[in-house]
């Protein structure tokens, strides 16, 4: 049996804090880019993620994604914690294993509020991410991470390219379309509330990415390097690329393409992290930028409302990402594989079946969620509820409170 390692398991320990900060920071990010009435709706949205996903991926959704079971999931060994004490699980005690893998469940359900904000009632909400973080994303991360069958056809996913990005964006396709726009959108200008915060999120993000990418090689070593490396190096290329097109086709650049840059390029690198040199991490980086900002650009042009553009970052960047990582990948740098650029082409097609796998998977068992809960439960607010504002309907509280109070809140009366 392998000896626990104290080196590893203090990175470990850095690396799930770093990590579960991301989830608040997230909701900075989000919370910024919509209007002052939905503000606190939305970075609840990212909240609330922490605590009904955290504790389903205690009880259930961790035994689903890494124990022994078959090709399409795990089985029940590690319910409820069940097996889980402080023996090894590598060379850091298998409870942080857990805890650290809980982090990346929370945050990838709560990437899918970016394209339902302003319009989605919240009991559902936290209904549709609790079943979600079960019934899709556990069975993913068992296909890729957890001795599933991508794993076993050679997928390369360092730290969540197809499990995290392309499987929420698929995700928040879905609901986007069964939810509909929002009453006013394309109708009225949609102003961000508070550009500063999405800033702040931003930032945020990128500082508890390198606990997201570097502390998935589980361990303080050379593994962990690269990827930290790699995480600060690709979103300044994106950044780069992303205010040259800023400027190229409107002569100025702006703080939210500037913050959106940044989770592009951290996204476009987690499948590679840990696989590529940091060359090619700088040339992932770049490349993500282009497909990521005319997809943007095509959407708004569009009636599907993805209010925070999920679709646009997570899925255009984590598509690019997952296959250049199957382009790019150097057996000199990650001593397990190389991509096509480097003798072995199969790993392009590999990493093609993973993305359209988690697509499929994704957005089916999504709409098939979706409906169940339809059945119990209005998944929209009303036009009222929207024209007030979610933080009042859904919350009885407000961000700002301008004065003495913009709205007065009473308890509804049959």
């Amino acid at each position: 049996m392998p000896a626990i390692n104290p080196s590893d398991t203090a990175w470990m320990l850095i690396a799930t804090a770093m990590v579960l900060v991301m989830t608040p920071a997230l909701g900075f990010f989000y919370g910024g880019m919509v209007r002052a009435k939905n503000a606190l709706n939305t970075m609840m949205m990212s909240y609330v993620a922490i605590g009904c996903v955290g504790l389903a991926w205690a009880l259930i959704g961790y035994s689903l994604a890494f124990s022994e079971g078959s090709g399409l999931t795990g089985g029940l060994r590690f319910a409820f914690l069940s097996h889980v004490r402080l023996e090894p699980k590598g060379s850091i005690p298998h409870v942080l294993f857990v805890a650290y893998q809980g982090t990346f469940a929370v945050i990838t359900a709560a990437l899918i509020s970016g394209a339902i904000v302003e319009r989605m009632r919240f009991g559902p909400y936290l209904s549709f991410i609790t079943l979600w973080s079960i019934l899709v994303y556990a069975p993913i991360a068992h296909w890729v991470w957890g001795g599933g069958w991508l794993g076993k056809l050679g997928a390369l996913d360092f730290a969540g390219g197809t499990v995290v990005h392309i499987n929420a964006a698929a995700a928040a396709f879905v609901v986007a379309i069964v939810l509909g726009a929002r009453k006013d959108y394309a109708r009225t200008a949609i102003i961000p509330q508070n550009v500063p915060f999405t800033l702040l999120g931003a930032g945020l993000l990128w500082f508890g990415w390198f606990g997201f990418n570097g502390g998935s090689a589980l361990g303080a070593n050379q593994s962990a390097a690269l990827a930290f490396a790699n995480t600060m190096f690709a979103p300044m290329a994106t950044l780069v690329v992303w205010s040259l097109l800023d400027i190229t086709r409107t002569g100025k650049t702006t703080a939210i393409g500037a913050a959106t840059a940044i989770v592009v390029g951290l996204v476009a690198v987690t499948p590679a992290a840990g696989f590529v040199s940091p060359l090619s991490a700088i040339a992932i980086g770049g490349i993500a930028a282009a497909p990521s900002y005319f997809a943007l650009l095509w959407r708004v042009r569009t009636r599907l409302d993805d209010s925070l553009d999920v679709i646009a970052a997570h899925g255009a960047g984590g598509i690019v990402g997952a296959l250049l990582t199957g382009i790019l990948a150097e057996r000199s740098w990650n001593g397990i594989a190389d991509g096509a650029l480097f003798g072995n082409p199969r790993q392009l097609l590999v990493q093609l079946a993973a993305v359209a796998a988690t697509i499929a998977y994704s957005a089916i068992a999504t709409l098939v969620i979706l409906k169940l809960i339809a059945f119990a439960s209005t998944l929209r607010a009303s036009a009222r509820e929207e024209g007030i504002g979610l933080d009042v309907t859904q919350h009885g509280e407000e961000a700002y409170s301008r004065g003495e109070g913009a709205i007065l809140v009473q308890p509804d009366r049959g």
